[in-house]
C-alpha cells in the first residue's frame, strides 16, 4: 500500500501513539475526499490499526478517480464509491458508524477559476452526507473546515473558536472561506435541529509525507526548493501568518474529535508551537535545512492568495478532549523533504 519509508515511518507512529483502539473496533466508517491528502491518510492508519493491531473495522470510500485510488490504495480492503460530491449520494451497501468529510479543492488557483464549484462543492456535498447521518443515525461525523472561515484578522490576537475576522463576499476568493463557514453553520443546525453528532475541524494548513510533489502550495515549493538547493521564491511579501499541523497530529485531532468532541461545536485544530510568517517558515528552512537557499521576493499576482492576516488560532478546547500535537514545523519539513527525496 505504500511505498515510501517516510509514510510507513509516519503510519508507524500513528499506531504505537493511538489511543483509541477499543473504541473503533468493530466500527465502519465512510471517508470523503479519499484519494486526498487527510482522506488517504486517515484511511492508511485505519488499514495500519486492522493490520498491526487487528482491529476490526470496515471502510468506505468516497472518490471520483478510479485510476488514483488504484496508486494509492492498491488492492486494500476498502469499498470504494466513485462520485463528485456535489451530486446526489450514491447508495451506500454497509451501515456506517463514523463519518469524516474531507472532500475539498485545496488550490487557491481553483477557488478563484471556479468559484461556483467551490461553493457547491461544500454546501451541496455535506448537506448530502448530513442528511444521509441523519436518516442512518451515525454515531459520529467530523466536518473538516478551515481556519480560513476566519477571514481576515490584521491583530496579533489568539483566536478563539467564537472569534471572527471580515470577509469580503464580493471578491470571488472568498467562496472558498465562506463555504466553509456557511457549511459550519449548516452542521451546527443539523446538530439543533436534527441530533446529528456533528462535530467541526477548524484545521490550519496541515502538511507531511504524502503531499504530492505538483502541490503548488508555498510549503511544498520551499520543500521542493531545499532539496534542489534553490533560492526561497516568495510571491507575496511574507507577511500573513499562521501556525500549522502534521498530517498526523491533525487525523489524531480529528479522533479525538469524532470521540469526544461536543455535538454542533467547532475546534480549532494546529499546533500553536509552529506560529510563523511566510517570510519566517523561509528564512528558518534556509537556516536549519539549506544556506545555499536564499529567501527572495518576486511578486506575482492574480493568483487567488489568500488577503494578509494573522491567524493565531487558540487550541485550548482541542486540548482540553486530551490531543497534543507531536511535530515542529522543523519536524514537519524534515519528513517532508525526506518524503520528497524518495519520489
Amino acid at each position: 500500500m505504500s511505498d515510501n519509508l517516510m509514510v510507513d515511518k509516519d503510519l508507524m507512529f500513528f499506531v504505537e501513539h493511538f489511543p483509541f483502539g477499543k473504541e473503533i473496533n468493530q466500527k465502519s466508517f465512510l471517508v470523503t475526499g479519499a484519494t486526498g491528502l487527510l482522506g488517504s491518510i486517515f484511511i492508511k492508519c485505519l488499514l495500519k490499526m486492522k493490520e498491526l493491531k487487528k482491529v476490526e473495522l470496515s471502510i468506505v470510500g468516497i472518490a471520483r478517480n478510479a485510476e488514483k485510488v488504484k496508486a494509492i490504495f492498491g488492492d486494500a480492503p476498502v469499498i470504494w464509491i466513485y462520485q463528485d460530491m456535489c451530486d446526489a449520494l450514491s447508495s451506500i451497501e454497509v451501515p456506517v458508524d463514523y463519518i469524516i468529510h474531507c472532500a475539498s479543492p485545496t488550490s487557491s488557483q481553483f477557488y478563484v477559476e471556479y468559484p461556483v464549484e467551490t461553493i457547491n462543492t461544500a454546501f451541496l456535498g455535506t448537506n448530502s452526507l448530513l442528511s444521509y447521518a441523519c436518516t442512518h443515525k451515525v454515531e459520529s461525523f467530523v466536518y473538516l473546515s478551515s481556519l480560513e472561515s476566519y477571514g481576515v484578522v490584521v491583530d496579533e490576537i489568539e483566536i478563539k473558536e467564537e472569534n471572527s475576522g471580515y470577509i469580503n463576499p464580493l471578491d470571488v476568493r472568498s467562496g472558498y472561506s465562506l463555504g466553509k463557514k456557511m457549511v459550519e453553520c449548516l452542521c451546527h443546525s443539523y446538530a439543533k435541529e436534527y441530533g446529528v453528532p456533528v462535530k467541526i475541524a477548524r484545521l490550519t494548513q496541515t502538511f507531511g509525507a504524502g503531499v504530492s510533489l505538483e502541490d503548488a502550495r508555498v510549503f511544498a515549493q520551499f520543500a521542493k526548493s531545499i532539496i534542489k538547493g534553490e533560492d526561497l521564491i516568495m510571491h507575496t511579501s511574507g507577511e500573513s501568518s499562521k501556525p500549522y499541523c502534521y498530517t498526523i497530529d491533525a487525523i489524531m485531532a480529528i479522533f479525538y474529535l469524532l470521540l469526544k468532541g461536543k455535538n454542533g461545536e467547532a475546534y480549532n485544530v494546529a499546533n500553536p508551537n509552529t506560529y510563523t510568517s511566510i517570510r519566517g517558515m523561509a528564512e528558518m528552512l534556509s537556516q536549519a535545512f539549506n544556506s545555499q537557499s536564499k529567501v527572495i521576493v518576486k511578486l506575482k499576482s492574480n493568483m487567488g492568495y489568500a488577503p494578509i492576516t494573522k491567524l493565531r488560532l487558540n487550541v485550548d478546547k482541542l486540548k482540553q478532549l486530551g490531543w497534543e500535537p507531536y511535530f515542529s514545523l522543523e519536524e514537519m519539513f524534515d519528513r517532508l523533504i525526506e518524503y520528497y527525496k524518495e519520489k
